[in-house]
């Protein structure tokens, strides 16, 4: 099952994508945007384009597991996702809270082990790389779904 997941941020949108088969994650790109929805379109094009299945998006809960105004806002970002694509296709939310400190020390082990990346480098491709993280960690089993929806229309 194809899948596509995302860590929305306000400036800079994580993407990474499973094989067909669903096993293994990669990071796909960063979209660079002014507002979170300017990429809602770039996405709907990727969902079709790839066949996407299903989407697995990171929730930014508070350490206290409530939600506060960045998780609202990933809600209702996702229910203007969901319209958008216009077939029913799930979407998955789970805990990201740590993706990116996990992804930033993959990171620096990329460069400890001899890669060259510069500061830049990094920058631009952090979300990424924490977008295929925790949709490893999901392929894997390691992430429960949480419960939540997108609002409705």
């Amino acid at each position: 099952m194809r899948t596509l997941a995302i860590d929305l941020g306000t400036k800079r949108i994580g993407v990474a994508m499973s094989d067909a088969g669903g096993k293994w994650a990669s990071p796909l790109e960063v979209l660079f945007v002014t507002d979170p929805d300017q990429a809602i379109a770039p996405v709907v094009v990727m969902v079709v384009k790839e066949d996407v299945e299903r989407i697995v998006i990171g929730l930014p809960l508070n350490m206290d597991d409530s939600i506060g105004p960045q998780a609202r806002s990933v809600l209702v970002w996702s229910g203007k996702l969901q319209r958008a694509i216009g077939k029913p296709i799930p979407i998955v939310f789970v805990d990201e809270r740590l993706s990116s400190f996990d992804a930033e020390q993959r990171l620096i082990d990329v460069k400890r082990a001899g890669g060259k990346m510069t500061r830049k480098d990094k920058k631009q491709s952090l979300d990424a790389v924490a977008a295929a993280g925790f949709l490893q960690a999901f392929l894997d089993g390691q992430l429960t779904p949480l419960p939540f929806q997108p609002p409705p229309a």
